[in-house]
């Protein structure tokens, strides 16, 4: 988003805790805090507009729009696709019901820890129902005044939840070990979206003074499991070979859905799911929302790994020895 925004020419505030490291801005103002307690620096202050990529509890939200709501025009929230209470049907689009949590289950995810790094898995199935509450709130405080993005699975440089970045290193070690074990049907589609292409068009909105909500992800129908990861191997110039395992195989042998094999959903055993990966992003596309190709993509995915030296276990991706043990016990049923 910073990169987004400085290619732009807009000044940029920053206000994070710090504890992460981060490669220098330049022209960047950092304000260091901690948005649950820390909230008062901002005041006495004008934006344009703020963007909050970190909201997961509502009452945080609601305070982060009340101490703004007289210092910026435009409130963007960064939700996410999991708001939707229902994706087992094809096509859903932004007027489509959202999820909600009890009273018991958002007391839970008060009491969570969050003074690491949150993330969707950090509260698990309340997720969706969370982001969805952060909306409401958002634009309770601030009506007609909020942008509400929501996006599908991002990848591309510097994503911590390794999900693409798996398959992009995977392969380019096809050299080392040849034969990848690939998920499911190779026609099977997915959705995704380059974390650029995102920011740049959301920097954009802002520009226009949009609010309102969009889904933003890759477009339905044009993506299959089978094209990226032949993608991933022209790119890597990799020689490794797929071997496409069923999903009833992988769920009798207990691979986990994404954590061990990422993009891939047991197509029988999450009916609740079939729509996932093909929601209707058109009304942003038909607001300037628009897609790099799919190398540029996974090339620069793999020159960050490589240029930074990245050597620590992906938090995604199965084991190598798992795997070569269940591309033996494939073989042999076959």
């Amino acid at each position: 988003m910073v990169t987004a925004a400085l290619a732009r020419n807009h000044e940029i505030t920053l206000f994070n805790r710090g504890k992460h490291p981060s490669a220098a801005l330049t022209s960047v103002e950092t304000l260091y805090g901690d948005r649950n307690s820390d909230l008062a620096k901002l005041q006495g202050r004008r934006w344009d507009a703020v963007v909050d990529t970190c909201g997961y509890l509502p009452r945080t939200v609601r305070a982060s729009v009340q101490v703004l709501s007289h210092s910026v025009d435009r409130y963007v929230f960064i939700s996410s696709l999991s708001v939707y209470a229902d994706v087992s049907v094809f096509g859903i689009d932004e007027t489509a019901p959202i999820a909600g949590l009890t009273s018991e289950q958002l007391k839970k995810a008060n009491e969570i820890d969050s003074s690491g790094q949150a993330s969707a898995v950090t509260y698990g199935e309340m997720y969706g129902g969370l982001k969805a509450l952060c909306e409401q709130a958002a634009e309770e405080v601030l009506p007609n005044r909020v942008l509400i993005i929501r996006p599908g699975l991002i990848v591309g440089s510097y994503d911590y939840t390794a999900r693409f970045t798996y398959w992009v290193e995977r392969i380019a070690r096809g050299n080392e070990v040849g034969e990848v074990l690939a998920p499911g049907r190779p026609d099977r589609y997915i959705q995704l979206i380059d974390v650029r292409d995102l920011a740049e068009w959301t920097v954009r909105m802002i520009e226009r003074k949009e609010t309102g909500v969009y889904n933003a992800n890759g477009l339905p129908n044009s993506l299959t499991m089978e094209r990226a990861l032949e993608e991933c191997k022209i790119v890597s110039d990799s020689d490794a070979s797929f071997t496409w395992v069923s999903d009833n195989f992988l769920t009798q042998e207990r691979v986990a859905p994404w954590s061990e094999m990422p993009f891939w959903m047991p197509e029988e055993g999450a009916p609740h799911l079939k729509g996932f990966m093909f929601i209707n992003c058109n009304k942003a596309v038909g607001s300037g929302l628009s897609f790099r190709h799919l190398n540029e993509t996974i090339t620069d995915t793999l020159t960050w790994r490589e240029t930074n030296r990245l050597n620590e276990k992906l938090k995604a991706g199965i084991d190598p020895d798992k795997e070569q043990g269940l591309l033996r016990k494939w073989h042999e049923t076959q």
